[in-house]
């Protein structure tokens, strides 16, 4: 038993000194840093809450706190709730599901950065693609990027990006589940949309929370999508490109470890509320 315990620890000490420096590491910093006031890396002068305090009073925080919500609702209603669908779908097939996982999974190993240079070819008012087929079919151009509409333009990428992760999360989850099941469903008369809702959703619904969590915490973190689209412009300016230009562009590091902080503890409060509203007694199998 003490030989295990040593080849255990063997295994687990590697990734455990990856984890303290590439995280805990940079966490416990970021709370170092905030609070104090930096003019740059090493100019700091300690300032105890005022950081903190700073926080309820900046509007543009709580825009971009509501431009990050409403993104989020996006993904956890587009990107999860196609992703949900897609594996229902393909899940009531017999064959050829291997071919849908690699086509569907394939956008999530290309780029985030690749795929928003894409989509500002997309949206290019001059010579891009969607204008290009309005103009086309006789409509006037349209300016996707303008500040009514450039937070739902970024959003598409956005959503687009991790549909195919989510499917593959859901599909393995109901691949998992016994024929069994389904067999008494179909000798108690139960359809396919009923057995949908009424036996497989609730049979995955741990791994639903699992992926609501993720997409809550991923959102939070979009920073690549708004940058290079839009240059983070005050109608998509998010949570993370507030963080960096804070920290980066105005060389204020104190006040951005102290955004970055605020973006750990609201993400952990929103999976919390969103665990705690899917919160109901599972089915086993």
């Amino acid at each position: 038993m003490k030989g295990d315990k040593k080849y255990i620890l063997m295994f687990l000490l590697p990734a455990a000194a990856v984890m303290s420096i590439f995280l805990y590491y940079p966490f416990f910093k970021s709370v170092y840093f905030s609070f104090y006031r930096t003019t740059g890396f090493f100019d700091k002068k300690f300032v105890g809450l005022d950081n903190y305090k700073r926080l309820f009073s900046d509007q543009m925080l709580g825009d971009s706190t509501l431009h990050t919500l409403e993104m989020m609702v996006y993904v956890l209603v587009f990107q999860v709730g196609i992703a949900l669908l897609l594996a229902v779908l393909v899940d009531h097939i017999k064959g050829g599901k291997g071919f849908f996982r690699t086509v569907f999974f394939f956008p999530v190993v290309i780029s985030g950065t690749a795929i928003s240079l894409l989509f500002v070819l997309f949206y290019n008012y001059q010579f891009g693609l969607l204008n290009h087929i309005l103009d086309s079919l006789g409509f006037e151009k349209v300016l996707w990027l303008d500040d009514s509409k450039a937070l739902k333009a970024v959003s598409v990428p956005t959503v687009w990006h991790y549909v195919g992760f989510y499917f593959v999360l859901f599909l393995t989850a109901m691949s998992k589940i016994p024929s069994d099941f389904y067999e008494a469903a179909k000798l108690e008369g139960i359809t396919s949309a009923k057995k949908t809702f009424l036996l497989t959703i609730p049979l995955i619904l741990s791994d639903i929370k699992v992926v609501v969590t993720l997409a809550i915490t991923g959102t939070l973190k979009v920073f690549e999508f708004v940058w290079v689209i839009s240059r983070g412009q005050s109608g998509t300016e998010v949570i993370g490109t507030y963080m960096y230009k804070k920290a980066m562009v105005d060389q204020n590091f104190g006040y951005g470890s102290t955004i970055a902080i605020y973006i750990v503890v609201f993400g952990v409060v929103l999976s919390l509320i969103a665990n705690r509203l899917l919160k109901r007694e599972e089915i086993t199998y």
